[in-house]
């Protein structure tokens, strides 16, 4: 017999949790605890288990997600008609959302079964049973309605597209969202200088001009202690360039990052960036396997122009892939050719989502479109070919 369980705890997850043989860190209890110990205040976390005979083996993670006006759009300088416009989007696409996945991080992080014990059919079916479970729970407990439902960030060989007829019976739509930059290492790469003598003249001469106007920097790995002595000017760095973001979901916990080095070790990393002492400038990384996943950054916009800071941080990102032998760096979303230009290449991701409101359904592709437009922009070619 196919069932779940829904659970809202991770110490309540079963003991074969972990066992499973997926090699993704942010399905791993670890990062899952760390997440509940930190994560958003207006982020609840739902855990599914999918057991076919009483054995584990498929899970999920469910996200309920509280959206109010302020915190997707956080630019309050917006001449009168735009600001209304965003109002009236604000009504449909606000309230509570369930996310199947992580939103707090670009890719697929959400789903797993293991399929030599249930077919993709049957897991999606139980992942949806668990999601109307939660629709009536909401409604039950707190008179909250789900406004909308949203499978999310699927590559496009991923093999959740052959199922068609799941999404066509649910209502759900195919969506194209923002391109995730990805930077995949050639084998061969050992050392900085393998890197930098791809580039071609012209991306190399760059290399070296923000390497030296980045000279001032002095960049260090943050241990535990360094994050509990830096707590309150890191989160204001991440504030700073999250602050900047078009359209935004969440606030991180001010404990995010020292809960994700407690929790995470060495597979989190954070280096700090620092002129004269002050600390302007910060970036994290996660190690997933053969994988490194960037993860939030900030910096001080002060310095960022003189002292290429940003563009320094994601070469020294590559540097660090490259030196410890990872096969990807994820560079996500977002200023898509400044990571071109550092070698990542775009690839095109798809989520599948609904409103729960069947007029409010009918338009929805189109208030997507509005919130996360597929941004043109021009693709950089750094390597000799």
């Amino acid at each position: 017999m196919i069932d779940y369980k829904i659970h809202s705890n991770v110490s309540d997850l079963p003991k074969s949790w972990d066992t499973l043989p997926n090699n993704d860190l942010f399905l791993k209890t670890p990062f899952l605890k760390a997440l509940e110990l930190s994560s958003p205040k207006n982020i609840t976390p739902n855990y599914i288990a999918v057991f076919n005979n009483k054995e584990l083996v498929g899970i999920a993670i469910i996200q309920r997600v509280e959206m109010y006006l302020e915190d997707v759009f956080r630019n309050t300088n917006d001449k009168y008609l735009i600001k209304k416009s965003k109002q009236l989007i604000s009504k449909i696409v606000t309230g509570n959302i369930l996310i199947i996945g992580n939103l707090m991080h670009t890719g697929q992080h959400g789903l797993y079964f293991n399929s030599q014990s249930i077919s993709y059919k049957e897991y999606l079916n139980q992942v949806s049973s668990a999601i109307s479970a939660i629709t009536d729970k909401l409604k039950k407990n707190l008179n909250k309605k789900v406004r909308l439902i949203a499978f999310k960030d699927y590559f496009e060989e991923d093999k959740i597209h052959d199922n068609q007829d799941f999404f066509k019976t649910k209502s759900l739509y195919k969506v194209q969202v923002q391109t995730n930059m990805v930077f995949t290492i050639p084998e061969t790469w050992r050392v900085l200088e393998d890197y930098t003598s791809a580039f071609t003249k012209k991306y190399r001469d760059r290399f070296k001009s923000a390497r030296k106007k980045g000279k001032q920097l002095i960049k260090r790995e943050l241990s535990l202690k360094d994050l509990e002595d830096l707590e309150l000017e890191i989160y204001q760095l991440y504030k700073n360039v999250s602050d900047n973001a078009r359209v935004n979901s969440f606030i991180l916990n001010e404990t995010h990052f020292i809960t994700l080095k407690k929790e995470l070790n060495e597979n989190f990393k954070i280096f700090g960036y620092f002129i004269n002492q002050e600390l302007v400038g910060f970036y994290t990384l996660i190690v997933n396997n053969k994988t490194l996943e960037t993860y939030f950054l900030g910096y001080n916009q002060d310095y960022q122009y003189k002292h290429q800071t940003y563009l320094n941080m994601l070469f020294d990102m590559a540097q660090y892939g490259i030196e410890n032998n990872f096969k990807n760096i994820v560079y996500a979303r977002t200023a898509m050719e400044i990571k071109s230009s550092v070698g990542a290449k775009p690839r095109t991701m798809h989520i599948y989502m609904k409103h729960t409101n069947f007029i409010a359904n009918s338009i929805l592709k189109l208030i997507v479109k509005f919130l996360n437009p597929v941004t043109k922009w021009v693709e950089r070619h750094p390597f000799k070919s």
